[in-house]
């Protein structure tokens, strides 16, 4: 189970998740850094895969298609933006 209220510390954004999707390898920080959050733009590099989830804030992002503890990821500043 996993917070739909995370937040970057980084870059102060809202992480965006997408159900059923990964992102292409191709992804890279100038991509989400000139494209976040346009859906519309995002899902050129999408990748459709069932049962997985794609997360991506302005500066990070993570293609995730089984249970992983997020927390043990040191470079990732994303926490629970409180509900």
């Amino acid at each position: 189970r996993t917070c739909d209220q995370l937040r970057c510390t980084a870059c102060d954004f809202r992480v965006s998740l997408f159900n059923d999707h990964i992102w292409d390898q191709s992804c890279d920080y100038l991509f989400f850094r000139n494209n976040m959050p346009e859906l519309s733009k995002l899902r050129a590099k999408m990748i459709k895969k069932k049962g997985a989830r794609a997360y991506a804030c302005q500066c990070s992002w993570r293609s995730i298609d089984e249970l992983t503890d997020l927390q043990t990821e040191q470079q990732l500043r994303w926490v629970c933006g409180k509900h």
